[in-house]
């Protein structure tokens, strides 16, 4: 594969109660449009778009997922290769700011600790919100989340919530590399490269190092990309 082929591509699940407005987030940054009819999402949903974070090219695959109950056998499924998530509630639900911690370990549990940011959405309606900001910043600290507050419908912080997510990872990857490069030339023989970041059926053709990364054996052309594909794979399997 030519350099030019590879990307950066980063699988991002937006979880939350239903109705804080998660498939509204992710049609204001992939479309720019928002409706105000509420639409219950069955199962999952995905949309695509590519920014430029860092001096990169990341293209960001969003993956809505059902905030009800009933659909929890089939979102869990699709939570599995994410490497970046966005926990979102409503300034006016208390209950979906209850529900975060839940939402939080579903993730976890099949992911385990990925790039996150919790969002309080809908910062228009602010007379209505039962959330005290202090409350929500300490949920927060408890979660070792960043806290972003949105407006999807006036479209106020949702780029910010996406930039910093993908930013996030980017720097994770090159801490990464960073680390694998001072291993390998402090440590004798070259070692693996990692060329992709996940495989949604969990099966992988080298050595797993967990949380769905995948480590490849480099050829000599392969050394020198600058970028790398993490999920070259993840729309056709999934």
């Amino acid at each position: 594969m030519r350099e030019e082929e590879l990307e950066i591509s980063l699988k991002v699940v937006i979880v939350g109660n239903g109705a804080v407005g998660k498939s509204s987030m992710i049609q204001r940054f992939c479309k720019g449009t928002y409706t105000r009819d509420y639409k219950k999402t069955i199962g999952v949903d995905f949309l695509e778009r590519e920014i430029e974070v860092d001096g990169e090219d990341v293209r960001l695959m969003l993956w809505d997922t059902a905030g009800q109950e009933e659909f929890d056998a089939i979102t869990a499924a699709y939570y599995r290769g994410a490497h970046a998530c966005v926990l979102a509630f409503s300034a006016t639900d208390r209950d979906s700011f209850d529900a975060i911690p839940s939402w939080k370990l579903k993730v976890e549990n099949e992911c385990g600790e990925i790039p996150t940011v919790l969002v309080q959405n809908k910062m228009d309606l602010i007379d209505q919100c039962v959330i005290d900001p202090d409350e929500a910043e300490r949920l927060g600290r408890a979660l070792g989340c960043k806290l972003l507050r949105t407006s999807v419908k006036e479209d106020v912080g949702v780029m910010s919530v996406f930039r910093h997510l993908a930013s996030r990872c980017l720097y994770e990857m090159r801490r990464y590399e960073e680390e694998e490069d001072f291993r390998i030339y402090s440590c004798g023989p070259r070692s693996p490269s990692v060329i992709s970041a996940f495989s949604p059926n969990g099966s992988t053709g080298g050595r797993n190092l967990g949380n769905g990364t995948i480590v490849l054996r480099a050829t000599g052309k392969m050394r020198h990309h600058k970028k790398k594909n993490f999920v070259k794979n993840a729309c056709r399997l999934l």
